[in-house]
């Protein structure tokens, strides 16, 4: 989801983010952005992926069933990359990402599922439904929802690792690293590093297919023409 935002104020929000960009991370982040989709074994050459989500962003919601389907059709063929991109105007998209990153970092398993609890509770946190509700209370209900994707054991843990600078700190690079790619809305796709035009509206299965059908095709094709015993991986850098 985007918002048209007037010209002046859309110039000076990307002229912050780009001093942001460029001189609070003088350095790259120890790790690599992204939480990886499991789903069965992936090719040695896969399709790749990128989606830039929002937890509580409607259009990531609607976004993520039908490319669910697609990664299940295309199996090890297809990989997936999710970033978060917390949009500024959704009070509570910021809270939910860091809740991503805890529970990847406690039981990486849980991240997709409980990414599926935020859509599936997704109205309990727009702006209107907690715009009078405290920080304090919000996080709970987070964390309640948390358990059920995490599990109950890791319940104390996970609300202990909101005061942890590290979860804070790997949020903030998500949202870094999403704007330095160009990405300024949700839900956004890359794929083999091409950004698919439509950012901030779902796609459907469908408009998956016609993207990813030519380029296994391409791949048949590529494999018949190549020995890749020969050639490596170098045969499938430019599809």
């Amino acid at each position: 989801m985007q918002k048209q935002l007037p010209i002046n104020t859309t110039i000076l929000v990307f002229l912050c983010s780009f001093i942001v960009i460029s001189n609070a991370q003088s350095l790259p982040p120890a790790w690599a952005d992204g939480f990886v989709y499991e789903n069965g074994p992936v090719d040695p050459n896969p399709i790749v992926i990128e989606a830039f989500f929002d937890p509580v962003c409607s259009d990531s919601r609607d976004s993520w069933a039908p490319l669910k389907l697609a990664l299940t059709h295309y199996g090890s063929r297809v990989s997936l990359l999710l970033h978060l991109l917390p949009l500024p105007y959704h009070d509570n998209a910021y809270v939910a990402s860091r809740a991503l990153h805890i529970a990847n970092m406690l039981n990486s398993s849980s991240t997709f599922p409980l990414l599926e609890q935020f859509f599936k509770y997704q109205d309990k946190f727009y702006n209107d439904q907690t715009k009078n509700l405290s920080k304090a209370s919000i996080e709970k209900e987070v964390i309640e929802i948390a358990a059920v994707a995490v599990g109950n054991s890791l319940q104390a843990q996970f609300q202990a690792a909101f005061s942890d600078t590290r979860t804070d700190l790997k949020t903030r690079v998500s949202f870094k690293f999403s704007t330095s790619r160009g990405i300024y809305g949700t839900p956004a796709f890359i794929v083999n590093g091409f950004v698919l035009p439509g950012v901030g509206s779902p796609m459907d299965y469908n408009g998956w297919r016609k993207i990813i059908d030519p380029l296994v095709a391409a791949e048949k094709v590529e494999g018949d023409e190549f020995d890749s015993k020969k050639f490596g991986r170098s045969v499938y850098l430019y599809k």
